[in-house]
């Protein structure tokens, strides 16, 4: 067929930051001569909000109902913020391409900070963020919170709360950054936040082929080693897990944390300057050096307590 003709249907959550990951997608793919259309599809995890992520019991919430639209045709690609992608795809599908990353970093999104040196409360959906903050803060209190990007900010406007913490990415894609945050530079994001990923069926080799030409190496490159520690580590279990990847002058550094529910345990690692050319398994052996330090123990500790 000629690649004029065919139309590649992207498959896309409704929610705001949903479209702009994938109009940014269609964008780039219209810049280089393919059509393109969107398709929006709704996952399990926008329309049950009053349950926290880990007690659905299933890791990808917010990726399956695309993977099921391209298992079945209704779509092309799938484009995903990376950090919610599991580490093991469903069989047919192919991570393609990575987008040029954005910031890592988590922000508070407060009303004022008097409340750090005292009693607070908190507010976020992620067992990583929670941990990390509890680790800092211990006095505070941290309650959980869910929804769309918007839904987030005006629930934390109606609330009691000191402030919630975000994806800085997320927020500055949809120009919702409030004056009112600070950068949370301490804390480790999760693996590939900032990531935008597009998923192709194997056996597709004209979409295969469109989306290769969007992959950033760089971004590539740091992610997979992220989430090789994250998948390493967590063995389909979700664990407040942080990683964060950086290359400078083709120099590798790599920093990865696990922690304890309640935020007291913290196990990390860090390496710098590795070069290119020792890659190969990096992620995986920072992972095994956690695991060897208390890690496996610790992983146990948090299966049994989120049963």
């Amino acid at each position: 067929m000629d690649f004029m003709e065919k139309i590649i249907k992207i498959g896309t959550r409704d929610s705001q930051l949903a479209l702009w990951q994938a109009k940014t997608v269609q964008q780039k793919l219209v810049d280089l001569g393919y059509k393109t259309e969107l398709v929006s599809v709704k996952s399990t995890g926008d329309i049950v909000l009053d349950k926290p992520l880990y007690e659905l019991g299933i890791t990808g919430i917010f990726t399956k109902t695309l993977d099921v639209a391209m298992l079945n045709g209704t779509v092309d690609i799938a484009v995903h913020s990376m950090k919610d992608v599991p580490t093991a795809l469903p069989i047919g599908i192919r991570q393609t391409a990575v987008l040029k990353r954005a910031v890592t970093l988590d922000i508070l999104v407060h009303k004022g900070l008097d409340f750090l040196n005292s009693e607070g409360i908190i507010a976020t959906g992620s067992l990583r963020r929670k941990a990390q903050w509890l680790h800092k803060y211990p006095a505070h209190e941290v309650v959980d919170l869910r929804g769309n990007v918007n839904l987030r900010l005006q629930k934390l406007e109606d609330s009691n709360w000191g402030g919630a913490i975000f994806a800085k990415a997320g927020l500055q894609r949809i120009e919702v950054l409030p004056k009112n945050h600070i950068d949370l530079s301490w804390m480790v994001p999760a693996p590939a936040q900032g990531a935008v990923v597009v998923h192709t069926m194997i056996e597709d080799v004209f979409t295969t082929e469109a989306i290769a030409k969007l992959n950033d190496t760089t971004t590539e490159i740091c992610t997979a080693i992220e989430r090789q520690f994250l998948r390493e580590l967590e063995g389909g279990c979700t664990a407040p897990i942080g990683a964060l990847a950086t290359i400078k002058n083709n120099l590798i550094s790599f920093e990865g944390v696990l922690f304890s529910l309640d935020g007291e345990q913290k196990i990390e690692v860090s390496v710098t300057d590795i070069s290119l050319s020792e890659l190969d398994d990096l992620g995986k052996r920072c992972a095994q050096e956690i695991l060897s330090t208390g890690g496996v123990e610790l992983m146990k500790q948090i299966k049994t307590e989120l049963k």
